[in-house]
């Protein structure tokens, strides 16, 4: 069977940002990583909870540098990626930071993960998704549906994103007094495909796959998408920071974090922990 266009064309493009990202220092630094002093976000670890001997599955981790810092903090943690130079670095760094005990790293779409040898049904205490990574699916419902077929009875989805509400607008249909503008409906569901030669963590480097296939998802969708494969919403918050830049405007809070400037306009992340019931 041969693989979809959007699968195509985004692997490509997030095969070619690897060694992009390896050297970014300022969106990928690697210095606390090294030297053992790695931890993930305040928002990413109040929907985790307590990570010490839990086995997590990370999906979609790049070139995981959360994995990694899972398995520092005490978990035995599982990074799966859709691109095999990713994975490829993960697995170097694994090695270099002497994790590959406490880590196993696999390359395969999300939607084929059920479908890897050694990537048992139910053995997961935790399914760990972060920030910037819906939207590159099409398809929640069936993207859900995967969460729960790995989740132990009990055990929770860790879930902390971008606001699909901050993804109607982009700074390059910015306004006069330099706020984002609109650039896509909230209920299009339609594939936002893209040429752009840019990356977010390097301005100066200049990709040669440029076209990607994006979906800016609604909450119901994310939401019921849960439910619906018999996962249980037992936390949900939305935060008015977000840990990049994702609009020009938007000014650092000193923590590694971003927000508005002035009063908050509209949510920028919104955190989830969907349990599958005993």
């Amino acid at each position: 069977m041969s693989e979809p266009e959007w699968l195509i064309r985004n692997r490509a493009n997030w095969d070619e940002r690897v060694p992009i990202h390896l050297a970014s220092r300022a969106m990928y630094d690697q210095s606390r990583l090294r030297a053992g002093t790695a931890r993930l976000r305040p928002i990413d670890m109040a929907v985790l909870g307590p990570v010490e001997g839990q086995k997590i599955l990370h999906l979609q981790c790049h070139f995981g540098m959360d994995t990694l810092t899972l398995a520092q903090n005490g978990a035995l943690a599982t990074g799966v990626d859709f691109s095999a130079p990713a994975i490829a670095a993960a697995e170097s760094l694994a090695d270099e930071l002497g994790l590959r005990d406490k880590t196993r790293f696999v390359v395969s779409d999300v939607y084929q993960a059920a479908t890897v040898a050694g990537l048992a049904p139910a053995s997961f205490d935790r399914v760990f998704v972060s920030w910037g990574a819906l939207c590159w699916l099409p398809d929640m419902a069936g993207w859900a549906k995967v969460v729960a077929h790995f989740l132990k009875p009990g055990g929770w989805l860790a879930l902390a994103e971008a606001h699909p509400a901050a993804y109607v607008f982009d700074s390059r249909t910015k306004t006069q007094d330099g706020m984002p503008g609109w650039f896509a409906p909230y209920l299009g569901r339609e594939p936002m495909i893209e040429d752009r030669e840019d990356d977010y963590a390097d301005a100066s480097a200049r990709l040669k796959a440029t076209r990607t296939h994006e979906w800016l998802h609604p909450l119901s969708d994310i939401l019921m998408g849960l439910v619906n494969a018999g996962l249980r919403i037992d936390q949900f918050h939305e935060h008015d920071v977000i840990p990049w830049p994702m609009f020009d405007c938007l000014q650092p809070t000193g923590d590694a974090l971003y927000r508005w400037p002035g009063k908050p306009w509209l949510p920028l992340a919104f955190s989830l922990r969907a349990t599958k019931p005993a």
